[in-house]
């Protein structure tokens, strides 16, 4: 999700990130939260240094198991160690998902944000003592989530739609053409499912937060894993996802981490915290995960067994 936009939609639900969730899992037919669904653990693994300014919208990870996370306020990608220090800085406008490509390079998004007009995706050496981005891709409105395939074709969300791009930058149009997912927000791939959270309106105006899987060789076939609500009338809003021991881990603006069982639907919140944006396995720690904020800080947490 645009930072902008879900900077706005904080103001409606932010008061409440102290209360208790409500995850609705009705859309898949038997299923039922995750039973005994444990609270996690969280810890600060890199604090802001400017709460709001230093907004983490999504990060990536290198070769060398070094922290890349997107500054999109500040127009910048920067590099933490694993002990956290601050090695490096690269400029890119509006940054949004950071990848290690196939190629050893790592994927920006660039022009996250509704003030940058057309955006892209742009690549660099992360090895190199000043690295410098070049263009990958261009053309996408908005673009936020990206994701390899074990082909090293790159997924990405924007704002009319998730793209698939070959490695050679081009795009695969008629795979575009089959998709049909309204708002798409964060996006992992495991396999031939294509997992993608979407934020959107349902025909009766109603707020919609869904977890949804495309196929990679048939991507008109779209299912519907979850819906996530909370706060009662309140809706929430899905941003990022990740894949750990066969459980989706998923972000909201509400604060939340919620882990969603891809093949009941099932879902519970594991963790009630600040408005959460990315979230990352953490390389230091296998049984751990990264999750970035909107105030800035990148906090560890460790999902209950």
């Amino acid at each position: 999700m645009s930072s902008f936009r879900r900077c706005v939609a904080r103001v409606v639900v932010g008061a409440a990130v102290a209360t208790t969730a409500s995850i609705s899992t009705a859309t898949v037919a038997g299923a039922e939260p995750v039973a005994g669904c444990a609270q996690a653990r969280q810890e600060i693994a890199i604090r802001s240094s400017v709460p709001l300014l230093d907004w983490s919208e999504n990060f990536g990870i290198d070769a060398q198991g070094d922290l890349w996370v997107s500054r999109v306020l500040r127009g910048e990608v920067q590099r933490y160690d694993r002990e956290g220090r601050l090695t490096a800085t690269v400029d890119v406008a509006a940054p949004g998902a950071v990848r290690l490509g196939p190629d050893g390079l790592l994927y920006v998004v660039t022009g996250n944000s509704p003030l940058s007009g057309s955006g892209g995706i742009v690549r660099f050496d992360p090895t190199a003592p000043n690295p410098v981005p070049a263009p990958f891709a261009t053309g996408f409105p908005q673009p936020n989530g990206a994701a390899f395939d074990a082909e090293g074709n790159l997924y990405v969300t924007t704002g009319n739609g998730v793209h698939r791009l070959f490695p050679d930058g081009t795009e695969d149009m008629d795979w575009w053409a089959a998709v049909r997912v309204d708002g798409p927000n964060g996006v992992v791939v495991a396999g031939d499912s294509v997992y993608v959270t979407a934020n959107f309106a349902d025909a009766d105006g109603t707020p919609v937060a869904r977890v949804l899987r495309l196929s990679r060789t048939d991507p008109a076939d779209a299912t519907t894993i979850a819906d996530i609500t909370s706060f009662g009338a309140l809706p929430d809003f899905v941003d990022d996802l990740v894949v750990r021991d066969g459980a989706l881990y998923v972000t909201t603006l509400a604060g939340r981490l919620v882990r969603v069982d891809p093949v009941s639907g099932a879902a519970c919140a594991v963790l009630a915290t600040q408005p959460l944006t990315a979230v990352v396995a953490d390389p230091a720690d296998p049984a751990a995960l990264l999750a970035g904020s909107e105030e800035g800080t990148v906090l560890r947490i460790h999902p209950a067994d």
